[in-house]
């Protein structure tokens, strides 16, 4: 029987309108993972590991497809949740819906600040003038003015958002594949030699590949946010499976295509030199103006990753607290339905970003990055225990998707000691210390309940 948590009180889902439709939702959880982690992300993992990064991103989207489906099937049968934490806590037990809860919330504050540095990189290309703490706070007021409307204004920003990436992403690849076959500056085209001229498919051995599977987890982050848009999307009981599926195929094809084709066009070992992979391809081939084009890809990239992120954010710590999991104070909306207070509160980590700027420069994202690759594998774990066992919540697991879930659930251990053993030691300290304190925290709310 599943035990409740404390300070909970069951209310009505009066306040957060139900205003997302089903194309912002897909927009949504694809804004959340196309962002700096493709853009930018892609040059490490490729020079980690070589023409294999294509197999890394393709072995995180396989689990991701289990880890969905199952979030999708356990939306359908409990509509009355309102994020997938939600959907965890009646079958893990309420710690572990508190535990999850605040990972996933840790987890987009700080994806936000990276998202927010690598936005100001971009526009730095532009203004190289101006201080990037400065260009990184415009970025940061001009994204927490827009999620201060209705969410209805927030998913129709995030649509043409990601579409703008999307749409490039698509030429990208169309393009990328012509050249791969009729040549470019002169020369015939490469096929897919450079898959294997090189040292091979995996030149740094197995080591490189599992090391860069933390960026390929980091990378694919964001996809399960639409199990945070229970409480605002129309029909979720329909709209949330048909979503989970739709956004796998198209996270495999803007992610796994774009790559094999960047490692086809340019030889890896020319890569991983600090700029964007895809403003290397272009310029290799000679195509002009292709730098400020794609530097207005990434930044847009970055810019849709940090909008989804702060409705991530603020969604999660206002559902905590309305589960005694956070004070109540962050329960407050504002008048268009808003949680303005945890979304405030949320986006003040972005202001600890800028301050990171200042000091660290351009090398933020990578300073950042570790927290939230931990966090992503943690979450997905979870996700795919809570579906294994939610016969518990009276939701029973399709055969099929019971084995994808466990499945998932093996590969996703594996990847977490991979990440351990090749992570820096601060990085896994600092997870540590997390989980501790968020473990001290539900500790301190239950004496108190008492």
């Amino acid at each position: 029987m599943a035990q409740r948590e404390p300070g909970t009180k069951m209310e009505s889902g009066k306040g957060l309108e139900r205003q997302l439709k089903p194309r912002h939702v897909i927009m949504m959880a694809l804004g959340g993972a196309i962002g700096a982690g493709l853009f930018r992300g892609s040059d490490t993992s490729i020079a980690q590991t070589g023409p294999g990064a294509v197999f890394a991103y393709l072995l995180g989207g396989v689990i991701l497809l289990m880890v969905m489906q199952g979030l999708g099937e356990m939306a359908a049968r409990r509509p009355q949740a309102r994020t997938f934490r939600d959907l965890v806590s009646p079958v893990l037990g309420p710690f572990m819906g508190h535990f999850v809860g605040w990972m996933y919330w840790l987890d987009w504050v700080l994806v936000m600040a990276a998202e927010t540095a690598a936005a100001a990189g971009f526009l730095s290309y532009w203004f190289s003038s101006v201080p990037i703490w400065l260009l990184a706070l415009v970025v940061s007021v001009g994204m927490t003015v827009i999620n201060l409307f209705q969410v209805r204004v927030y998913g129709e920003t995030e649509y043409w958002l990601a579409f703008v990436k999307i749409a490039v992403l698509a030429l990208f690849v169309i393009f990328g594949f012509i050249l791969l076959f009729t040549g470019f500056g002169g020369q015939p085209g490469p096929g897919f030699r450079n898959l294997t001229a090189h040292g091979g498919w995996f030149p740094n051995g197995w080591h490189g590949f599992l090391a860069s599977l933390l960026v390929v987890m980091f990378s694919f982050g964001g996809t399960e946010m639409i199990g945070m848009t229970l409480a605002e999307t129309e029909d979720p009981e329909r709209t949330i499976p048909r979503a989970a599926r739709g956004v796998i195929v198209r996270i495999l094809l803007f992610y796994v295509l774009p790559v094999l084709v960047i490692v086809s066009l340019v030889p890896w070992n020319l890569l991983g030199k600090g700029e964007s992979p895809f403003v290397t391809v272009f310029q290799s081939v000679g195509v002009p103006y292709v730098p400020d084009i794609m530097n207005f890809v990434m930044l847009t990239a970055v810019l849709s990753a940090t909008n989804s992120g702060m409705y991530a954010a603020s969604r999660m710590l206002y559902n905590q607290a309305l589960r005694g999991q956070a004070p109540r104070w962050f329960t407050g909306l504002s008048e268009r339905g808003v949680p303005v207070r945890a979304l405030l509160v949320s986006t003040g980590f972005l202001y600890v970003g800028v301050i990171v700027a200042f000091f660290a420069g351009g090398h933020t994202f990578d300073y950042l990055m570790t927290i939230p690759g931990y966090s992503v594998i943690l979450v997905w774990i979870t996700l795919a225990v809570a579906y294994l066992r939610s016969d518990r919540a009276g939701v029973r697991a399709k055969p099929g998707l019971r084995f994808g879930a466990g499945l998932a659930v093996v590969v996703l251990g594996l990847i977490f000691i991979g990440v351990v053993a090749t992570t820096p030691v601060w990085g896994t300290a600092v997870v540590v210390a997390v989980v501790l304190v968020i473990a001290l925290g539900y500790t301190l709310a239950r004496r108190v309940e008492e």
